[in-house]
């Protein structure tokens, strides 16, 4: 339980808030590729395929285009990884023609195009190699897109943010190196969310030395610097999230960092429900310190906390970060928004501050689609941005022509 309490942290329920939108911003969502993430392990976020059916369904009503899925974190290993695949597949083989499993980009746009969702996995952590590099072949093949070196505490292949935060980043080792020349060799995205701030910059030291112009992400991490002048701020901060100095690193590689719409990260803040205009903060922060194409979407979202936030207060002694996350929990910051639900309220919120159609679309999912170009199918830099409007008006023909989404 406890890799599982830290893989979704506290998020959102199929009870998360429902936020009045605009009907344009409603219809842009709709029209717009918008890529989510959201951790939902099998066994704690969910125990029902009906549970997972709900959640897709709304989604694709909503117009959320697909999903990073999480399958396994901090220690879980490999016959975790195929229980929790199995778990996911079996439910979705009930409505299998709803489904769209990515192997490239252009499973992405037809999942768009015809209203699916689009599947793609993601492990936040590497436990699942078991010591074999030879696996990571399968791991691909398998459709998972990014990994996590290291979660939270301290692995073999480095440190997490949590054993930073006690001071025990022992930085990147030589298996977590061997590791990621393993990914890029097999088109797997380096994710440095949960990484500890050491192990981080010396893993993109190895990728800017090693593998240069490949890029790297945080799949799911809040700026810290949006709240660190808070007046209720903790003057250690949460540990989960990162410095402007590692969001820094991503532009040069040319990746994304993705907040997530998580409250208890949300330090000094801790809302009962995190808002549109919140949320739009996030993504504003970034934006402006790191541009308009090096930002995603995540929300990290379930769909059942209760067992989650229930087991962390009973072994509050589990988490050694000063009693910062039990603290945020009685202050009611035990969930997450659910993007379907947020979305189109953030579009208004975001549009209010001048943003346009074309920066929206870059964050919503442009940006990931440049990075999944780039990494999967060898595209040049600057080749999305020759193509993206081509594309676009390709997939406006095709659903014009076959009345799709």
């Amino acid at each position: 339980m406890l890799g599982l309490v830290f893989c979704g942290s506290a998020v959102a329920s199929l009870e998360a808030k429902r936020w009045p939108a605009s009907d344009k911003a409603k219809a842009f969502v709709k029209d717009t590729i918008v890529l989510g993430m959201m951790a939902s392990p099998y066994g704690t976020g969910w125990t029902e395929n009906s549970q997972l059916l709900e959640y897709f369904r709304e989604s694709r009503a909503a117009g959320i285009t697909g999903h990073e899925i999480t399958l396994t974190a901090a220690s879980q290993n490999w016959d975790e990884l195929m229980r929790q695949h199995k778990a996911f597949r079996s439910a979705m083989a009930e409505e299998p023609q709803n489904y769209v499993f990515v192997r490239a980009i252009r499973d992405i746009e037809a999942a768009h195009i015809n209203g699916q969702t689009a599947v793609l996995w993601n492990s936040q952590t590497a436990t699942i190699l078991e010591e074999d590099l030879g696996r990571m072949a399968a791991i691909r093949e398998m459709g998972i897109i990014s990994m996590i070196l290291t979660y939270n505490d301290r692995f073999r292949a480095g440190s997490g943010s949590l054993a930073a935060y006690n001071g025990m980043d022992d930085g990147l080792t030589d298996w977590g190196r061997a590791v990621i020349d393993e990914m890029v060799r097999y088109g797997v995205i380096l994710d440095l969310s949960h990484t500890g701030k050491q192990t981080a910059m010396d893993a993109m030291d190895h990728m800017d030395a090693r593998h240069p112009g490949v890029p790297y992400v945080f799949t799911h991490s809040i700026p810290a610097g949006l709240y660190q002048n808070e007046p209720d701020a903790t003057p250690r901060g949460c540990y989960r999230n990162i410095s402007d100095e590692e969001a820094l690193r991503v532009v040069k590689s040319g990746g994304y960092v993705s907040p997530t719409f998580t409250e208890w990260m949300m330090d000094g803040i801790w809302p009962d429900n995190i808002s549109p205009s919140q949320a739009a903060d996030m993504i504003d922060y970034y934006v402006k310190l790191l541009g308009e194409d090096h930002v995603g979407l995540a929300t990290d979202d379930m769909f059942d906390v209760s067992l989650v936030v229930d087991f962390a207060r009973k072994n509050a002694t589990m988490y050694n970060d000063g009693g910062y996350m039990i603290e945020a929990f009685e202050r009611g910051a035990d969930d997450s928004a659910m993007l379907a639900r947020i979305l189109p309220a953030i579009t208004d919120e975001l549009w209010r501050r001048g943003y346009t159609d074309a920066q929206l679309a870059k964050v919503y999912g442009g940006n990931k689609m440049r990075v999944y170009q780039q990494i999967w199918e060898g595209a040049e830099k600057g080749q999305w941005d020759k193509e993206y409007e081509e594309r676009i008006q390709l997939r406006k023909a095709f659903m014009e022509r076959y009345g799709t989404r």
